[in-house]
């Protein structure tokens, strides 16, 4: 099954599909809403600030800590579609995303 990401405010940008285990993936990449700056979103809704999206896509790797211990940081390496999503947005200059399920 595949899920399409849209643009919010952007109807010029064309969606892109991703697989189904992206709605759980997309939650490492947010920025998170008691950001300063972070606007309203509704429900599967999420905001990436762009400036992070380009250090991504440079480092090839996305960084999740440990619930358990906040010192404890693990490296991933982006996957070949976590990596297309990224490239897509940063190609349109997007920040605002829905995913559609």
């Amino acid at each position: 099954m595949l899920i399409r990401v849209r643009a919010i405010g952007r109807d010029d940008v064309p969606s892109l599909e991703m697989p189904e285990r992206f709605r759980r993936e997309v939650v490492y990449f947010m920025t998170p809403t008691d950001t300063p700056d972070a606007p309203k979103l509704g429900a599967n809704e999420y905001w990436i600030k762009p400036e992070q999206i380009a250090c991504w896509l440079d480092e090839g790797v996305f960084r999740v800590v440990s619930p358990l211990d906040a010192e404890a940081v693990a490296e991933i390496e982006l996957s070949e579609d976590q990596e297309k999503w990224l490239e897509w947005m940063h190609k349109h200059g997007l920040s605002m995303i829905r995913l559609e399920l």
